[in-house]
């Protein structure tokens, strides 16, 4: 594991969509296209505002999603919902978008074709990952349902549900995670370095986040 620390979050940001946009490129020269996992939630969005803007293939690029809440697009709390208005807009809106959420009351009932559209975008080409005070990266949390399964089986996605999340989710598996050739990881305050710190001396059972450590570019700013 690698860290790279910045004096402040709006520096990390822009040198990250920098970085992830110059590993795009070099993929493309050598592959038909590029395939790219962000995550949901707050951090990122200032990542993918730089990110949009970049003169690259776009059409060359298929993004997808590390994790996904089973809620709609319609709900504030869709993931899905983020990219489009924050990453899949001005020069990305030319991007390929692999779906990791279908209209169904469970992700159960959507897992096998939703796994089947993903099998060809694997090993994933650049992949960016949050991370948790709790030490969870995509969905896969600390006391999930298929917490074992997640870390330690062959599964491409799973439907995961923990007592820190109020809906059901969809995650890429840890050996998903684990195989992407390229593997970054952003945090954001003194609060969730030191769970970093932590994970680092447990187990995945524990801190989920251990399980994609080795061989991951850690980027943290204090504020």
């Amino acid at each position: 594991m690698k860290i790279v620390e910045y004096p402040d979050s709006e520096m990390m940001m822009m040198d990250l969509a920098d970085t992830l946009a110059s590993e795009l490129k070099n993929c493309l020269l050598t592959h038909d296209h590029a395939s790219f996992a962000v995550p949901g939630g707050t951090t990122p969005g200032p990542i993918f505002d730089q990110l949009c803007d970049v003169d690259l293939d776009w059409s060359r690029v298929h993004v997808m999603l590390t994790d996904e809440r089973w809620v709609p697009e319609s709900s504030d709390r869709s993931n899905t919902r983020l990219l489009k208005e924050r990453l899949l807009v001005n020069k990305a809106a030319e991007a390929v978008y692999v779906p990791l959420y279908a209209d169904a009351r469970e992700p159960e009932e959507k897992l096998g074709a939703l796994s089947k559209t993903l099998t060809p975008e694997l090993p994933v080409s650049v992949m960016l990952l949050g991370m948790g005070a709790d030490m969870h990266t995509a969905s896969i949390f600390p006391g999930a349902d298929q917490l074992d399964r997640a870390l330690n089986g062959d599964d491409t996605l799973l439907a995961m549900r923990a007592p820190g999340a109020p809906e059901p989710r969809i995650t890429l598996s840890a050996k998903v995670l684990r195989d992407a050739m390229s593997r970054h990881l952003v945090i954001v305050g003194g609060e969730k370095r030191a769970a970093l710190e932590r994970a680092r001396h447990l187990t995945p059972q524990e801190a989920p986040v251990a399980a994609i450590l080795p061989g991951t570019t850690v980027h943290w700013a204090e504020s």
